[in-house]
């Protein structure tokens, strides 16, 4: 009686033997694929061994977190003889085949799962058909498609008599994953200080150096970051010593002798002439990383470089920022040279201007590239601008209908970034207009008197004749 049960499970696993080898038997598997570049062909390889008759194959691209599949290729054994697209060799009784996808060149938008989907018919009924399927993920890389470094916060002024934070901004988009991005000063790599990574809504245009003012300005790490601020030639200012602060100049500190002063920035050195910032070490870099993920995809990544600049070394050099991908070969550099402007050329328009004549005064260029980008600023030698103000910003000056007592005064053109500034000066030579009689202009360069008055009437008798 104990074997009955014994000999019922042995019947059944006999019978189970007996249907499944009467259904024939489907496992179907993808070949893994390491990650391709966009750019490249690619083939889809599914091997899948049977000993039934084979129905279908079916490869899909699955979209959507896999609610969506689509089919890309499709192959029905009764409408089709065709086995080119398969291998198949026979080994005992099974079926051994290999059905393959090329993709001619893959697209960052075809990464994602695929699927291949196999059936065959029933050995028993002929008719059903037995599925069984196999999955890949394709993962396609792309290399960055851009590089460039700008400076954050330009154009801004030179200071002699403070220290400033400079930060430059490296921006690599198009690259999938993220890139490794980093900087080298005179082709030596910057050790830099590294921060947290920025979050994505954080890393707007170009805004990203003004958090480091009140940094650069904190103790950090006691053996590293701490730099003392000396303080000479105090006699020489009235005899009372001072603390310089690089956001707000000089102010009295009553209590300096009682306790020194120390703070993150670098040394000060106070000359007869005006203060100087002088490094005694090497600048310390702080560097951040702000990722935005586009829409296809890719990653636009933003490294961002701040130190505190010291125009005395700064000027002149080279700094690179430089990208490692898994998708390039070597690495994908851009470079800038901080360089402060010199030698501006001044171009006036019309060369021979006359009373009444438009002038225009432009910025053509320097002796040298110049960056970060300058900023201009004119002003007039002993007066006023010809429109009254003190001053104008902006690359190119227009001076409209100008009168003849305009004539011999002199310009200023003041071109500065942070690295230093300079000055050029021009003079403008106003010549008499046969057009216009002597003493019929205006202050402003327009006419007055009865070869005004006959112009206007000319003017009128046209808009008048026009209308009728």
């Amino acid at each position: 009686m104990r074997a009955a049960p014994s000999l019922r499970r042995c019947v059944c696993l006999l019978i189970a033997a007996i249907l499944d080898l009467a259904r024939g038997y489907l496992t179907v598997n993808i070949e893994p694929l390491p990650p391709v570049v966009a750019g490249d062909a690619v083939t889809l390889k599914c091997n899948f061994k049977t000993d039934g008759r084979m129905r279908e194959i079916v490869w899909y691209r699955v979209t959507d977190g896999g609610t969506i599949k689509q089919k890309i290729f499709t192959f029905d054994a009764m409408f089709s003889t065709n086995y080119s697209h398969m291998e198949n060799y026979r080994k005992r009784e099974d079926l051994v085949y290999q059905s393959t996808v090329r993709l001619p060149e893959v697209r960052i938008s075809d990464n994602g799962p695929y699927e291949c989907h196999v059936g065959i018919y029933d050995r028993a009924t002929r008719e059903k058909v037995v599925l069984a399927s196999g999955n890949i993920f394709l993962n396609v890389m792309a290399p960055p498609t851009s590089i460039e470094v700008v400076a954050a916060d330009t154009p801004a002024p030179f200071s002699r008599y403070q220290a400033q934070n400079f930060t430059l901004v490296c921006i690599v988009s198009g690259g999938k994953p993220a890139p490794t991005v980093y900087f080298k000063r005179d082709g030596e790599p910057i050790d830099a200080v590294r921060l947290s990574e920025l979050p994505a809504s954080s890393s707007g245009p170009l805004q990203e150096s003004r958090p480091f003012r009140s940094l650069l300005h904190r103790d950090l790490d006691d053996t590293k970051m701490q730099k003392s601020l000396s303080l000479l030639d105090a006699e020489n200012r009235g005899g009372r010593p001072y603390t310089e602060h690089p956001s707000r100049g000089l102010t009295p500190d009553p209590n300096i002798l009682l306790q020194p002063t120390t703070e993150n920035i670098p040394e000060t050195v106070v000359s007869r002439e005006f203060p100087r910032w002088v490094h005694s070490a090497e600048p310390i870099y702080f560097l951040r990383h702000s990722r935005t993920p586009g829409s296809d995809g890719t990653v636009e990544v933003r490294a961002l470089l701040t130190w505190t600049l010291n125009p005395q070394i700064d000027n002149e050099a080279l700094f690179s920022c430089e990208v490692k991908h898994p998708a390039l070969s070597m690495p994908m550099q851009a470079e800038v040279t901080l360089v402060a402007p010199k030698g501006p050329k001044i171009v006036m328009t019309p060369s021979r201007a006359r009373v009444g004549d438009t002038v225009r005064i432009l910025v053509h260029g320097f002796q040298n590239e110049v960056f970060p980008e300058p900023m201009f600023t004119w002003t007039r030698v002993g007066s006023r601008l010809l429109d009254g103000s003190a001053e104008f910003d902006g690359k190119e000056l227009v001076l409209e209908r100008v009168p003849a007592e305009l004539n011999g005064s002199m310009y200023r053109c003041t071109a500065q970034n942070p690295l230093g500034s300079t000055d050029t000066h021009t003079r403008l030579i106003v010549f008499e207009n046969p057009n216009i009689p002597r003493g019929t202009e205006d202050s402003n360069g327009s006419m007055s008197g009865p070869a005004g008055a006959q112009l206007t009437l000319v003017l009128a008798l046209t808009v008048i004749l026009e209308l009728t």
